[in-house]
């Protein structure tokens, strides 16, 4: 099919790649580069979609976010569906399908459309609360028919095949809008050295300048940006986001970002190397500095049909000439208010059509585009204005009359021009949304016509969203922005060398916004404000009448701003006309206020996986420079990196982590080892009723632990299943510190704080984090007592310093605390100084401990040397479903404590009685080289037909060099009762391995190597 409206030249287009679409069942042509809304215009696309409340039919008005009409559905299959696409914003791709939201049976041919003409008088602001109040019964039924006749496109059926993700970035300067001002502010950035993020809503960088008819440096506006872009994209420090919405501005400058990243290739996100790719992405943003170059929105003009298709934005008319080569209509009528839409009449001109006539409210525009335009032979009616659009489903004529805008009155005869086409522009609002988000209220400004925003700390605004409108001025101000915002984050401003630009002379613009008609407004033909809410300056008029003054009542009484437009086009028309009804100024009426998200964001990439790196504080401990320096591979326990295990070069070649392990397992079992321990959770627990809290919360007793003496204990959540283990340390009569898991502490510090502030406030103790204050060295191994001696004024003897005790003294001269505690097995100190202190300690254990074999080790030898012993890790062989009897440690409990200690009358219940819970056992391997799957399943009867019945799973699982053997930890379904039996674990390769069901403990089963 051709396309009746595409230019034979022009445009940003690749005519050389011909895309196939269709619209509504009818199939289309356009090419790449081109949106949707440009495709359809193209080709002679009239009507896109009815209206929400009046089913009028409707055209498209603008080019870009603030698109009002041009509201699809996306998706050829179900799966593929996506609701609420603004056509402007889609990037045509070959096989894309879309269609309209409303009419019914078609968008040619509504039959809503016959109510809304026919009825519309009877449904003015509110009718729904008047009309539909009795029988309240009824409300439902009445409300399934509202719904049903309004609607912006559906949700699918069926799941969707893409992925979605969310990344945390963090940069310098964040610049939203990459037009002429947001390029200058990240180049001046950028060159300064900081970290710059650009980005831009639409497909290409660029903003006015993709569409400009002003020369920099002689040359054209694409060949500068070009170059810009250029630089921008190859400097490291500089991210650029096209087709990215900045959506939401919060607090803290933390900016969310929507980036469409495969949307424009295919309905479905394509395939890359085999795997999918993400349909779309959240940047969630941390910025030192924030900069709005978000420009403007032009206004349209509010005047009688003005939602008939044919009337469109003057800037839109442009950007549709100038880039994407399509003239959307044969014969045009400008009405206007200010000089810069005269643009659109000499763009429609040289694209070889009629203009009929530029219709300019004022009364004696003198600048350098009226000179040109009427240079060119163009008409130039002055003092006037378009006051109706006639036609149906396209424009036929505009009538145009003199007005007085002082009085609000038509005052002269009224001319009908024909044409088939009508720009207007009511002049420009900057884009305010994103600093309205942080709840500053914006400031009016006459020179402009329009709100400016009120920024709080970190934000700045320039070019066009601070009302600056000049090329020149634009270019010059995002430089100064630029260099300002890195220079508020530590960078030296660079020189930026701006191109040479002539500015045109433009004369003052009019205060334009309703047009008056020759009828009242409640009288006249629709007038509308809000074209995607259908609200109409009658609509807005007759709410004022009722009462309603405050511009957020008349917001909501008259749908003003509501749904995915947010005011773009119609607030300050709204605004305008409301004050001159209450006999305000627009400044006293005010604005609404404007929430995130700006656009649409689809729920994927608000849910979607992670990537990158997550926004986490990475915690280090005192000694993490010398595991850096010593070659230590690191893992992450909860916020903390740990060192893993150190591998050493051997014969010129690096341990394998297996290798590596076995031989930091042999040195601790052989001679003496040292871990970086430092990460447990400490907490300090001081108060007359300490102890007695310690026996509410651990499963064990505490009443009778002595100064000096150290305890194990439980943790259970109160459906009496383990949720934290750890030893607590009696530091005085009243004075206590509690270890917890690394990955748990500040949990477990919070559900401290909740037990003694909601359930037991009389209790007088308090609770504090020492995580950071204390460094742990742990020496372990049968030398460890010789090391430890040579340092330290502490008598160790194994009968005055017995296993579960602690003692204070110094170690390497600094005061610390000595505990005889062993989560390997083997003879262990561990030693806790300040933190400070840490490094001093650390060097002089291996100073003395050379001649021990001294030798460093990392959590996965940990992880080895406490399974052996079967000591537990809650989370791994632990899951949220194992009470301390499934643990086989029935040891820990104090069943006949006073007090009904928490998780203890969950035990009672039945299910946690019943003998076939899965209970923690040992696994050997019938194969000693193998080493089971960590999660593997556990059955009987491997030849089961499938369903095979499971019942258990492998918790841990190592290598032990000191067994020579693979070794599990798991739970099995009545594990207690089955020890010495044969269970069988099938693998997703095919393969069965064997195991027996043994103890949990493979070395020293007695404990006689800690008491040594």
């Amino acid at each position: 099919m051709s396309q009746p409206n595409r230019l034979v030249r022009g445009g940003r287009i690749e005519r050389t790649r011909t895309l196939s679409f269709t619209f509504n069942g009818q199939a289309y042509k356009g090419y790449a580069g081109d949106t949707l809304a440009s495709a359809l215009l193209a080709n002679g696309v009239d009507i896109v979609n009815r209206s929400f409340k009046y089913s009028r039919p409707r055209g498209i008005v603008a080019a870009g976010a603030e698109e009002p009409n041009a509201v699809v559905q996306l998706g050829a299959s179900e799966a593929g569906q996506v609701p609420n696409v603004r056509a402007t914003q889609q990037a045509l791709f070959d096989g894309l399908s879309a269609r309209s939201t409303n009419g019914w049976p078609n968008v040619q041919r509504d039959l809503m459309g016959l109510v809304g003409k026919l009825g519309g008088q009877f449904m003015p602001p509110g009718f729904y609360y008047k009309t539909f109040m009795a029988p309240a019964s009824l409300w439902m039924t009445y409300e399934k028919y509202i719904r049903k006749s309004a609607g912006l496109g559906r949700s699918p059926a069926e799941a969707d095949p893409d992925i979605y993700d969310h990344l945390h970035r963090h940069c310098d300067v964040l610049v939203i809008g990459a037009g002429p001002a947001g390029l200058t502010a990240a180049l001046a950035a950028a060159r300064s050295g900081a970290r710059v993020i650009l980005c831009d809503e639409q497909e290409e960088l660029g903003g006015s300048l993709l569409d400009s008819r002003e020369l920099l440096d002689d040359e054209s506006a694409s060949e500068w940006l070009a170059t810009v872009v250029a630089e921008l994209s190859g400097r490291d420090n500089v991210t650029l986001l096209p087709r990215t919405t900045a959506n939401g501005y919060h607090d803290h400058n933390f900016v969310t970002l929507h980036e469409r990243r495969t949307e424009h290739l295919a309905e479905t996100a394509p395939l890359a190397n085999g795997h999918r790719q993400v349909r779309s992405r959240l940047h969630r943003v941390r910025a030192g500095r924030v900069i709005l170059a978000t420009g403007t929105h032009e206004r349209p003009l509010v005047y009688a049909g003005n939602d008939v298709p044919g009337n469109l934005l003057a800037g839109a008319v442009s950007t549709y000439i100038r880039r994407y080569g399509v003239v959307p209509g044969q014969k045009l009528v400008l009405s206007t208010s200010n000089d810069h839409a005269y643009r659109a009449a000499l763009d429609w001109q040289e694209a070889g059509r009629e203009v009929v006539a530029i219709v300019d409210a004022r009364e004696a525009p003198d600048g350098e585009l009226v000179d040109q335009a009427r240079s060119r032979g163009i008409r130039v009616v002055t003092g006037s204005a378009v006051i109706e659009a006639k036609g149906d489903k396209r424009v036929t004529a505009a009538r145009v009359a003199r007005v007085d805008l002082d009085r609000f009155a038509v005052a002269g005869a009224v001319e009908e021009l024909h044409c088939d086409t009508i720009a207007s522009s009511g002049g420009y609002s900057p884009v305010i949304h994103l600093a309205s988000h942080t709840g500053a209220r914006p400031t009016w400004n006459d020179e402009i016509l329009g709100f400016v925003p009120s920024l709080v700390k970190g934000v700045s605004a320039t070019g066009g969203a601070r009302g600056t409108y000049a090329l020149p001025q634009v270019l010059a101000d995002g430089v100064e922005t630029g260099s300002q915002a890195a220079a508020a984050c530590g960078y030296t401003a660079a020189s930026v060398e701006l191109p040479r630009v002539d500015a045109i002379r433009e004369g003052r613009a009019c205060a334009l916004y309703q047009v008056p008609h020759e009828k009242p407004t409640l009288r006249a033909p629709k007038q509308f404000v809000d074209l995607q809410n259908d609200v109409t300056a009658a609509g807005i008029e007759l709410a004022t009448r009722e009462g309603f003054e405050s511009i957020e009542h008349v917001k909501r009484y008259t749908a003003m701003g509501f749904g995915t437009d947010q005011g773009k086009l119609g607030n300050i028309n709204g605004m305008a006309i409301a004050a001159r009804c209450l006999g305000r100024t627009i400044p006293e009426v005010g604005t609404t206020v404007f929430r995130p998200n700006y656009t649409p964001v689809t729920f994927g990439a608000i849910v979607g996986r992670h990537c990158g790196e997550l926004f986490d504080p990475e915690r280090y401990t005192a000694l993490h420079q010398w595991h850096v320096e010593h070659g230590a591979e690191f893992e992450d326990v909860g916020q903390w990196k740990r060192p893993w295990y150190y591998p050493l070069r051997v014969a010129g070649k690096l341990e394998t982590m297996h290798e590596a392990v076995a031989r930091e397992c042999r040195a601790v079992r052989e001679a003496v080892g040292i871990l970086d321990a430092s990460t447990l959770g400490k907490i300090d627990i001081q108060g007359p009723d300490a102890r007695e809290f310690l026996g509410r919360i651990y499963t064990n007793k505490w009443e009778k632990l002595a100064v000096g003496k150290c305890r194990y204990g439980l943790m259970c959540k109160d459906d009496g299943m383990v949720t934290d283990d750890g030893v607590t340390s009696c530091l005085a009569d009243n004075h206590f510190v509690m270890t917890t898991t690394t990955g748990g502490a500040a949990a477990i510090l919070e559900w401290l704080e909740l037990w003694h502030q909601t359930e037991w406030p009389e209790l007088d103790v308090t609770f504090t984090s020492v995580t950071d204050h204390w460094a742990t060295m742990t020496i372990t191994g049968p030398e460890s007592r010789k090391l430890l001696a040579e340092l330290t004024d502490i008598d160790l003897d194994r009968d005055s310093f017995k296993f579960m005790d602690w003692r204070e003294g110094k170690v390497a001269g600094v005061p610390a605390r000595v505990f005889r505690i062993s989560f390997t097995g083997e003879l262990t100190f561990e030693i806790n100084v300040q933190a400070h202190y840490a490094m001093h300690v650390w060097k002089a254990l291996f100073e003395h401990g050379e001649k021990y074999g001294l030798t460093p080790y990392g959590t996965e030898t940990m992880h080895v040397l406490r399974a052996e012993k079967g000591f537990i890790i809650v989370g791994q062989d632990t899951d949220g479903s194992v009470t301390p009897e499934d643990l086989g440690m029935q040891w820990c409990v104090g069943y006949d404590k006073p007090f009904s200690w928490i998780g203890k009358r969950a035990l009672t219940r039945s299910d946690t009685a019943r003998e076939n819970r899965k209970q923690l056992v040992g696994l050997k391997p019938k194969d000693p080289k193998v080493v089971l799957e960590e999660g593997a399943q556990i059955v009987l009867d491997p030849k089961h037909p499938v369903p095979v019945p499971m019942v258990g799973h492998v918790t841990s699982s190592y290598y032990s060099p000191t067994l020579d053997s693979g070794f599990a930890l798991a739970v099995v379904k009545g594990g207690h009762q089955k020890l010495g039996e044969t269970v069988y674990l099938p693998m997703a390769d095919g393969t069965t391995h064997a195991a027996e069901i043994t103890s949990p403990i493979f070395v020293d089963p007695k404990g006689e190597r800690q008491h040594v």
